[in-house]
């Protein structure tokens, strides 16, 4: 792993764990394993470095749709999307974390949220497929990202919480369904 992993990395644990108020940069440096110097070549402040800890886990989440399917069934393409993104996060807390804390922060730029919105350009071709063919209800691209999203956030917070992790494919089979149900035409 490269400095700029390492800053990102040790970003993400101490603003997930600590808060961003009570994260100062040296902090993050010294978890990093790297000078404060090194830390501003690449980021000059904080902020910064929150939307680059953004991006990058939105880059990552992009990655899961690389093969994404066109072919296949709209049903099965949106179970696919649904069943990766909950993998996604369920695999990677902190990034969950992180997402949940911030991602409505004005912290995070609007060049960040474009980079956010491109990961997710798959699913938004997907809908907007599905509403052309009258699959899924024609209803806002961006109100059925919300629904959908907003399920999958519930979802993870309920498997996610210290007195649960009861959530198992059954659950999250389950889910889909009813999120499918409700889009469905």
């Amino acid at each position: 792993m490269n400095k700029k992993d390492s800053i990102l990395r040790a970003a993400l644990k101490l603003l997930t764990s600590n808060g961003l108020h009570a994260t100062p940069m040296s902090a993050i440096a010294k978890e990093a394993g790297t000078g404060m110097g090194t830390i501003y070549n690449y980021y000059p402040n904080k902020e910064v470095l929150i939307n680059a800890v953004y991006v990058d886990i939105k880059q990552q989440e992009e990655a899961l749709f690389e093969h994404f399917n066109s072919k296949l069934p709209t049903k099965t393409q949106f179970e696919a999307y649904f069943g990766n993104t909950v993998d996604f996060f369920l695999k990677n807390p902190l990034y969950f974390k992180f997402m949940e804390q911030l991602h409505a922060s004005p912290i995070i730029t609007n060049d960040s949220r474009a980079a956010g919105r491109k990961a997710v350009e798959s699913v938004v071709q997907l809908i907007d497929s599905g509403k052309n063919d009258r699959i899924i209800k024609n209803i806002d691209t961006n109100e059925i990202l919300q629904f959908v999203g907003g399920a999958i956030l519930s979802y993870l917070r309920w498997y996610l919480s210290e007195n649960n992790n009861q959530g198992n494919s059954r659950s999250l089979k389950n889910l889909t369904n009813m999120v499918w149900d409700a889009i469905k035409e």
